[in-house]
């Protein structure tokens, strides 16, 4: 454990809220949203500007103390829980909730890594504008994490991950340096790019402080419509089908299976099934116009799925006739992991793999996981698109003791489902990143070149290691 004496010496850098060391204040951000990680800290430091975020770590470096920097503590994979030794202390951006500046002319707002993404979608509303990047913990996920993780979230087919949504960063390194690079360049040859190696890098490289974010025309008018298909590649016919008469106007396209549906519709007050079928598979999909456009997007979606329909790729298919209804259809795609967690103990996957490969992994991964564990069901959903679906294994009905079985299967699932990625062409980490929780299956499953490259980019830029420690680079032995 951090002793007094250190815990003083920082507080002397900050002010009355700068740190935080009442053990019933810390204890919520000791734990990962998902309650599978937990930590000690002696302390929260609560920076309120980049200089004194650069003070920390300076007076960090030259202790050894590591940090554990967090934001809204929305991490899947308890990339932001500090170790269970109490060695760390952390390091929270959440004071820092500043849009520094915000313009409709340039497409650009400058936030600070504590700007919660939901004020940002706010804010760009304001100004007829729009950031491209939604996902259901938008209430309390904030910037600085959502570029620590590369986040995707439902937009990636459209606009790409938070990596292509950034045009500039702000952040102090592991020597207590500031790296100013928030001018939003197009064209920039000074060798290697700092800012993409920070994005990304789940806080283990450095302390991002704000971003410059691109911002889209705000949508003029959309529509959002829901199908029922017979399996995932007729999903994906439907996609293909759509793309082909609706150009770049599709910003949305999920996929979900019907027993995903059933329990939202069980769980979730006031949900029902858009469609009067209920089909094995079912799609959501929105189409985004500019302004001007004619015919209007819920037009065009309607003779897109009237096409679908007539040539057998659907089964059923409606349209939202009103935002509310969008908003309705949404919302179950929003709700899926929160209906998925109520049914009891699973083991969860953020992967990705090729478009093309995709709707195979879906039913054959599953239908081959329940035979190896006799008594689970396994089932996807997420972002047909972008190749990137949260896949699933649910413990036998009954299980009552979750940690256990998990405890007793966990291992072997993993590297089931895993394996069964890698043999496909993708990755185990789409969206969440690695964190603690995939960080030797990472080691286990990477080339020796990328354990290589992720090992030195570390070493190189901490080398007394005090970035987020424990957190995506794998241990000596796990690779």
């Amino acid at each position: 454990m951090i002793g007094q004496d250190i815990i003083d010496q920082f507080r002397a850098l900050l002010d009355a809220r700068g740190i935080v060391t009442g053990a019933d204040d810390i204890a919520p951000w000791l734990t990962d949203w998902r309650g599978r990680f937990h930590g000690q800290a002696a302390a929260i430091l609560q920076p309120d500007s980049t200089e004194q975020v650069a003070a920390i770590v300076t007076l960090a470096a030259r202790l050894g103390v590591p940090l554990v920097p967090q934001g809204g503590n929305t991490s899947m994979v308890g990339g932001a829980t500090p170790p269970p030794d109490g060695s760390a202390l952390i390091l929270s951006l959440r004071r820092m909730n500043r849009i520094r500046s915000i313009s409709a002319s340039d497409n650009l707002a400058v936030c600070e890594a504590g700007v919660i993404l939901s004020t940002l979608h706010d804010a760009a509303a304001e100004i007829g504008r729009r950031f491209p990047l939604s996902l259901g913990a938008k209430g309390s996920a904030t910037i600085g994490g959502l570029v620590s993780t590369n986040a995707g979230g439902t937009q990636v087919l459209r606009h790409g991950t938070m990596r292509a949504l950034v045009e500039g960063i702000e952040a102090v390194l592991p020597d207590g340096g500031i790296f100013e690079g928030l001018d939003a360049l197009k064209k920039d040859n000074r060798g290697y790019d700092i800012k993409q190696l920070l994005i990304g890098a789940e806080g283990t490289l450095g302390i991002i402080t704000a971003v410059s974010l691109r911002l889209v025309p705000a949508i003029a008018a959309r529509a959002v419509g829901w199908a029922g298909v017979r399996s995932p590649a007729d999903a994906l016919a439907l996609l293909r089908h759509a793309e082909a008469r609706l150009g770049d106007s599709v910003e949305g396209f999920e996929v979900i299976a019907d027993d995903g549906l059933g329990h939202v519709l069980s769980h979730i007050p006031g949900t029902r099934c858009p469609i009067e079928t209920r089909t094995p598979w079912h799609v959501l999909i929105e189409v985004d116009h500019d302004s001007g456009r004619q015919p209007g997007p819920g037009e065009r979606l309607e003779s897109a799925l009237a096409e679908a329909l007539d040539q057998g790729i659907a089964l059923d298919a409606a349209i939202a006739v009103n935002e509310a209804q969008a908003e309705a259809f949404w919302r179950i795609r929003e709700s899926l992991s929160e209906a998925e967690r109520a049914q009891g103990p699973a083991l969860q996957y953020d992967i990705s793999v090729p478009v093309a490969r995709m709707p195979a992994f879906m039913t054959d991964t599953a239908a081959a996981a329940e035979r190896a564990f006799p008594g689970t069901t396994a089932s996807s959903f997420g972002h047909l698109g972008d190749g990137n679906v949260h896949f699933h294994v649910r413990a036998p009905k009954g299980t009552a003791d979750g940690p256990a079985w998990i405890a007793a299967q966990g291992a072997a699932i993993n590297a089931f489902v895993h394996d069964a990625v890698v043999a496909a062409g993708g990755s185990i980490s789409a969206e969440h990143g690695i964190g603690q929780m995939k960080r030797a299956e990472l080691g286990r499953l990477a080339s020796p070149a990328r354990l290589h490259a992720l090992r030195a980019i570390k070493a190189a830029f901490d080398p007394q290691g005090i970035m987020n420690p424990d957190k995506l680079i794998p241990r000596p032995g796990e690779g």
